[in-house]
């Protein structure tokens, strides 16, 4: 359960990324609730982080959730600020997904 937690916390650190450049990119009213979803997406993943530390050693968690919002924001940028994906970039996501995959199976 606290893998399943920490999956998730990871997925809202990419909502919250994601809504501070959605933000900057709005204007008005726009960006007030861009902002409000990043508050909303922050508090929700270090709640969740908190819980899943509670059985999980801390530091592979926290290496995990920086790493799920590390990738899943680069993967956003590139999809949605039309960020580049050059050859390289995308090895080292590569190669940043295959080391949460392996602090999991080693854990």
């Amino acid at each position: 359960m606290n893998w399943i937690l920490l999956v998730i916390a990871g997925l809202f650190e990419v909502g919250f990324a994601t809504c501070l450049g959605m933000a900057r990119e709005a204007s008005g009213n726009a960006r007030t609730a861009w902002l409000a979803g990043f508050l909303v997406c922050l508090t929700l993943s270090m709640l969740l982080l908190y819980r899943a530390v509670q059985g999980l050693p801390v530091g592979t968690a926290y290496a995990v959730w920086t790493g799920i919002g590390a990738a899943g924001t680069a993967v956003l940028g590139i999809v949605l600020f039309k960020e580049p994906a050059t050859a390289w970039r995308l090895f080292f996501l590569f190669t940043l997904i295959a080391s949460l995959v392996g602090l999991k199976v080693v854990s």
